[in-house]
């Protein structure tokens, strides 16, 4: 898989370059994508879960819009696509430049925990064929987010799952990504108490 030269190597690193972008009245994912860099996967992947997990996720749709957005990212990372292909209606979609700005202020602060506590390890959860369930996993997380638009907690467990899983293949920390299944787990239990009872 090529990889842009300016591709973030942290989860701070991600969350830097969505705040320079997001200095409008909107902001378009299409500007988002293009600031972590055209052959950026895993960050690409990482940026709309980071926003699941904030505030962003009580605007209308957005969670379904991000949870689309990570699963095409993530099913061309399993068919080990080179270059990053979105839709144009997708990437058309914007966010409130203001809101945006709040979420990023506490992001900042989890950004820099996970990057203090990441390093390699554990490395045969990143490398095929776990990769490749790691993938698929987060595959199916962004897949079932826009379903999930009105259960409670839910997409935003996931969207934490899948920053986990972002954060293992970005640093090769295959610890993160066991903890990333423990979260997806939580989301099925927060499922089934909300919608199975």
């Amino acid at each position: 898989m090529t990889q842009d030269p300016k591709m973030p190597d942290s989860v701070s690193a991600v969350v830097e370059s969505v705040a320079e972008t997001a200095t409008g009245e909107d902001v378009a994912f299409q500007d988002l994508v293009e600031s972590l860099g055209q052959a950026s996967f895993v960050p690409v992947l990482m940026a709309p879960a980071l926003a699941v997990v904030t505030p962003l996720s009580g605007i209308p749709l957005v969670s379904s819009f991000c949870g689309i957005l990570i699963a095409l990212v993530a099913a061309q990372m399993l068919f080990n696509r080179h270059h990053l292909w979105l839709p144009g209606w997708l990437m058309r979609r914007k966010i409130p430049g203001d809101r945006l700005r709040d979420a990023l202020k506490p992001m900042r602060k989890g950004a820099a925990f996970l990057d203090r506590w990441s390093k390699e390890r554990l490395r045969i959860f990143v490398r095929r064929p776990f990769r490749w369930i790691t993938e698929l996993a987060c595959l199916i997380c962004g897949a079932v987010m826009p379903a999930l638009e009105f259960v409670p907690f839910s997409s935003s467990i996931l969207g934490a799952a899948v920053v986990l899983f972002s954060l293992s293949l970005l640093v090769k920390d295959g610890l993160f990504a066991l903890l990333a299944f423990g979260f997806i787990g939580a989301a099925l239990w927060v499922i089934w108490t909300l919608v199975g009872s």
